[in-house]
């Protein structure tokens, strides 16, 4: 029994570190490069991670999960823009975001959008999206097909 509960503590670890692994970029065009060199598509977050709850949601519900993480390394460049409250960034990193909250226009957080390499917007959803992993991945699937 106790060889049983070490051995399941050991892969709950695992699975822990596999999504807690995950690298989230903050640059889109240095995204946009690697899924042209891995043949992904970008998953834009924009998200206000300090002071958005459905954003905390999505993170605690979706992006922390280890069926995401797998996903998520195999089919994706994974891009965070995040517009905190109390957070401290770059000037750099400020204007940057700004720009691409104009650019894609984002009116709420979360907002999750799927781009192809060449920046082709293929899928976008405003909002929390519910369902957890299986959900999202269920999405991006289908807009990988366009």
């Amino acid at each position: 029994m106790k060889k049983i509960v070490i051995a399941m503590l050991a892969c709950c670890a695992l699975l822990t570190v596999s999504a807690a692994d995950l690298n989230w970029l903050t640059d889109v065009p240095k995204a946009e490069a690697q899924a042209k060199t891995d043949n992904k598509l970008v998953l834009l977050d924009f998200t206000g991670s300090d002071w958005c709850g459905w954003c905390m949601k999505l993170d605690a519900e979706t992006f922390s999960k280890p069926e995401f993480a797998d996903y998520a390394k195999k089919n994706l460049v994974l891009v965070q823009l995040d517009y905190p409250n109390k957070k401290s960034q770059s000037d750099e990193l400020k204007k940057a975001n700004a720009a691409l909250q104009v650019k894609y226009n984002i009116e709420g957080f979360p907002t999750l959008i799927a781009l192809k390499p060449d920046g082709t917007i293929v899928w976008k959803q405003v909002g929390y999206l519910g369902g957890g992993p299986q959900a999202l991945i269920a999405k991006l699937d289908d807009a990988k097909k366009k």
